[in-house]
């Protein structure tokens, strides 16, 4: 059964029409001569590609006729949200297909205006009165520098009294920043605010204009010299960056935290023993990095000779050492830091350090002396087990009230017999008789 038969067709052969035309066979194309094999394969089989191009470059560079625009350039009106007149302007727009651009002025976005804060009459009593300024002149200043947008230059030459720059920045920013903080709920909403974080100084910036000036105003003989001093001061660094070198690569190892004494000799370098004297100055050391400055503050070298004397010791010694001389009503650091001061603030931190050592030492002592005592009592001889009592022993008598001497280590010294001679030895524990109960 085939198609035909399911769907109930006659079993005739197709007409000659109905019939596929045989295709006639291709007839195979000659290579031709001066082509390898190899590129005529290459080709397809459809000989060599054109040498000229077929269409012609003009009609490449044709437009579709859908993507054609017509452009133009019109002189229009304009106005801007920046300026609030509503000026009208005009200026050249760029038009395409006739259809004009709309929206706003296409720079008005970069107008940035600053936010200056309003007071009222009673915020100005409250946070805002200052005895060289008026209640007028805080007007016009917060009303100029809202219409130029704090250009103080303009706004000093526009003010009515003869103000400075400075003064001008200085009343307006420590007055808005007065503000800030009276109106925040609490100083954290605001202490991000640059106005409140950076307080403007009057002082620094009049210092940094006139500095600025002599800069500007310097002749070529000064600044040759400037030149100079400042070779020569580079000169000396570099020298004495050279000589501390020098002096490391001579040192031996782990001689970073070494100290030297204040005048630069060496206790053992004394040939004299009475030059080694111990309250002398020469005995209060500093550390290398301030050796080479000639020059330093001494508290900073007083607090590294601090930190030099307790490195030896713990945290806790140093505390106790700081808790002493506050009970001594002794400031941790002088008030008056001078040389002598300075040597026996340290002298009396070493003298404290030695205290605590011994009594530290003594403690220990008498914990041993208590651990012996009671060792004495733990090691005397015990009593015999009740079970060895009825056992029959010659008796010997004990001398040891007399002598005052424990009988285990006499019979050590004289390697004579006990004071039991027959008594059997006490057993071992897990040998010792098994006590009877009621039971058994």
């Amino acid at each position: 059964m085939d198609a035909k038969d399911i769907l109930g067709l006659p079993k005739t052969p197709f007409s000659s029409s109905q019939e596929k035309k045989s295709r006639p066979p291709k007839e195979p194309q000659r290579k031709p001569d001066g082509v390898s094999r190899e590129v005529y394969a290459l080709t397809g089989g459809v000989g060599m590609p054109p040498l000229m191009p077929t269409i012609e470059a003009s009609h490449l560079k044709r437009r579709p006729a859908a993507e054609k625009e017509k452009v133009a350039w019109q002189w229009l009106p304009f106005t801007s949200s920046a300026r609030t007149d509503n000026l009208q302007l005009y200026h050249w727009v760029r038009v395409v297909n006739g259809i004009q651009p709309t929206g706003d002025y296409q720079f008005a976005k970069y107008n940035k205006r600053a936010d200056v804060l309003k007071y009222t009459d009673e915020e100005y009593e409250k946070y805002l009165v200052d005895p060289a300024w008026s209640k007028e002149e805080t007007d016009q200043l917060f009303e100029l520098c809202e219409r130029f947008d704090l250009r103080f230059i303009v706004i000093a030459d526009r003010f009515p009294t003869a103000r400075s720059v400075e003064d001008l920045k200085s009343r307006y920013y420590s007055a808005s920043r007065a503000l800030l903080i009276h109106r925040a709920r609490s100083f954290e909403d605001v202490s991000g605010n640059p106005l409140v974080k950076d307080a403007y100084d009057a002082a620094h910036e009049t210092e940094r204009k006139r500095a600025l000036s002599a800069l500007l105003s310097q002749t070529k003989q000064q600044e040759r010299k400037d030149a100079e001093t400042l070779a020569e001061a580079k000169r000396i660094m570099e020298s004495r960056a050279a000589s501390k070198n020098v002096d490391e690569a001579v040192m031996p190892p782990n001689s970073d935290n070494a100290m030297v004494p204040v005048d630069g000799v060496s206790p053992s370098s004394s040939t004299h023993p009475s030059l080694a004297h111990p309250n002398t100055s020469a005995n209060i050391l500093i550390p290398n990095s301030l050796r080479t400055l000639r020059v330093y503050l001494r508290t900073h070298a007083l607090d590294q000779m601090v930190q030099a004397v307790g490195a030896s010791a713990g945290l806790r010694v140093i505390k106790r050492v700081d808790q002493t001389l506050q009970e001594l009503a002794v400031n941790l650091k002088p008030k008056v830091p001078t040389k002598a001061v300075c040597i026996e603030h340290i002298e009396l931190r070493n003298e404290l350090l030695t205290l605590l050592n011994l009594q530290k030492q003594l403690q220990n002592k008498e914990a041993e002396v208590s651990a012996n005592r009671e060792s004495s009592f733990t090691e005397a001889p015990s009593t015999p087990k009740r079970s060895n009592r009825d056992i029959d022993r010659p008796f010997i008598p004990d001398t040891s009230g007399f002598t005052g001497e424990r009988a285990g280590k006499r019979d050590h010294k004289r390697k004579s017999t006990g004071r039991f001679i027959d008594a059997p030895p006490s057993p071992p524990q897990s040998k010792r008789p098994r006590k009877l109960k009621g039971s058994d």
